[in-house]
């Protein structure tokens, strides 16, 4: 069985119109939602075995205040592979994800996390910033977990439902 979390990075802030978006930083909403995540990941004992997120830095950030109120204490990889990935491309990644790790973290953006999310599930589901959806598949290996019709989709938080 694996299992496959995304979560998009909490909410950015849009006030420096000169800041490239790559460096947008988490507005005060952002920096409320992502320490609410990690703690429903340790509450929910969804606590990966792999995380990985992409460069940006709101993305970054989010990731920092899920590390430090889930006490997700395994290995994190940051990578450009993930911004502005789409579907064919998050698929790609996610095939070649080590199979020693049976739950794996994405933190990414959309559209790639909807498109993606779709693909492996059937299912269009809109992902609100900072909202976490669990795929689960009967898959052994990360690109097993890729053929259709194997992931299901069981859940999905979206931040407003915590409050």
């Amino acid at each position: 069985m694996k299992t496959l979390l995304l979560l998009r990075h909490a909410k950015s802030s849009w006030k420096d119109a000169d800041l490239d978006d790559h460096d947008r930083p988490l507005n005060k909403r952002g920096k409320r939602e992502a320490p609410r995540m990690g703690q429903l990941l340790k509450d929910e004992n969804l606590l990966p075995d792999f995380l990985v997120a992409s460069t940006a830095r709101r993305a970054r950030k989010t990731v920092e205040h899920v590390i430090q109120h889930s006490g997700y204490r395994g290995e994190t990889r940051i990578t450009g592979e993930l911004y502005e990935a789409r579907q064919h491309e998050l698929l790609a990644f996610v095939s070649e994800l080590p199979d020693t790790a049976k739950r794996v973290l994405l933190v990414g953006h959309n559209p790639g996390l909807e498109e993606l999310l779709e693909a492996l599930t059937g299912q269009c589901v809109a992902l609100t910033t900072a909202a976490l959806a669990q795929v689960e598949s009967p898959a052994r290996s990360w690109k097993q977990f890729r053929e259709e019709g194997h992931a299901q989709l069981v859940k999905v938080w979206q931040p407003r439902e915590l409050e």
